[in-house]
């Protein structure tokens, strides 16, 4: 019944909220691992903590402050499955054995690896009007989606902080559009074997407004890159800094089967403002309801594990959404 499911939900939300800024994807993505914490509690999601965030209060920590150390920390944190590594930040100057090694150790896995864009592509990654710049930008993917691979991950997460643009009449909309669609589609047809998504923000610092800013905008470029292994990551941050609902976010996504994996945080949701605060810190119903419809769309659910819905699309849009093995962050 829906009152039972609103219960669990809600009981769901509160150890999310305990848990703080982070991030969510089906547990069965990458890796199995037994032995897990979701998995020994029956949930079906797998959870990860940004890594950056073990750079905070070093006063509390003994190790060592990089990357790795970083991981070692997290493995201190009860209740994590995975590790999200920022490419090519993260993994600058480090191998494979040493990056395997340091997760085993922490009891951690990788969820999936995340593109952060050097600075010198601020006039654009995949939208750059260089086309070599492009092409680099396009290549940087790839290579991330190598890391993924050789670490057990099955998911690259997109985010660029600089494809598009701040004045009036300083872009072509349509083909930066086509530029990005373009990106994307490469680097799926060049990667059968992992999912590709797309975190979308509308606005920062960096670039004033985003090429794909919304949940629209972003359903639209899934639509027109049209690749079985191409989703979204929905941040709430970002979902909520474009003014729109988390909970009807999540339905459109998971309705279309897209819907790969979630940040998890909150905010004051001010002009340009992005507060990367504790999931259901600042709006607890709408952080409950994202989470109600989260099990409405069935994420983290098996192909066929729940029955359709009165409409007979319910059921659809839950099989997509869980789809292959991936890990969001």
């Amino acid at each position: 019944t829906r009152a039972a499911a609103a219960a669990e939900a809600d009981a769901f939300a509160q150890s999310l909220i305990a848990g703080g800024e982070g991030g969510v994807s089906p547990a069965g993505s990458g890796a199995e691992d037994p032995d897990s914490a979701a998995q020994a509690a029956g949930c079906p999601l797998a959870f990860g903590s940004r890594l950056n965030s073990m750079k905070d209060r070093l006063d509390l920590w003994q190790g060592a402050n990089d990357p790795l150390g970083w991981v070692a920390r997290q493995g201190q944190v009860r209740g994590l499955d995975v590790v999200d590594f920022n490419y090519p930040q993260h993994l600058e100057g480090l191998d494979v054995p040493r990056v395997k090694a340091a997760l085993e150790s922490a009891g951690l896995r990788a969820g999936a690896i995340c593109l952060r864009f050097p600075k010198r592509m601020q006039a654009g990654a995949y939208t750059h009007p260089d086309p070599a710049v492009r092409a680099e930008a396009v290549q940087l993917t790839l290579e991330a989606g190598e890391w993924a691979r050789a670490l057990g991950a099955k998911e690259v997460i997109v985010w660029s902080a600089f494809d598009g643009f701040d004045y009036a009449f300083q872009a072509d909309h349509r083909l930066l559009w086509a530029r990005v669609v373009r990106a994307f589609r490469a680097i799926c047809d060049a990667s059968p074997d992992l999912r590709v998504s797309l975190e979308f923000k509308p606005t920062d610092e960096n670039t004033r407004f985003f090429t794909v800013p919304s949940t629209g905008a972003a359903l639209l470029l899934a639509h027109e890159v049209a690749r079985d292994n191409f989703g979204l990551v929905l941040d709430m941050g970002h979902v909520l800094a474009a003014g729109e609902s988390p909970a009807q976010s999540i339905a459109m996504v998971g309705r279309a089967g897209k819907l790969f994996g979630l940040q998890l945080n909150d905010g004051y949701t001010r002009l340009g403002a992005e507060d990367g605060l504790m999931f259901g810190s600042v709006h607890p119903l709408l952080a409950l309801e994202a989470v109600y419809w989260l099990q409405e769309v069935g994420f983290g659910v098996e192909k066929g594990a729940q029955e359709e819905g009165a409409s007979g699309e319910k059921g659809a849009a839950q099989g997509a959404a869980q789809g292959g093995e991936g890990a969001g962050p």
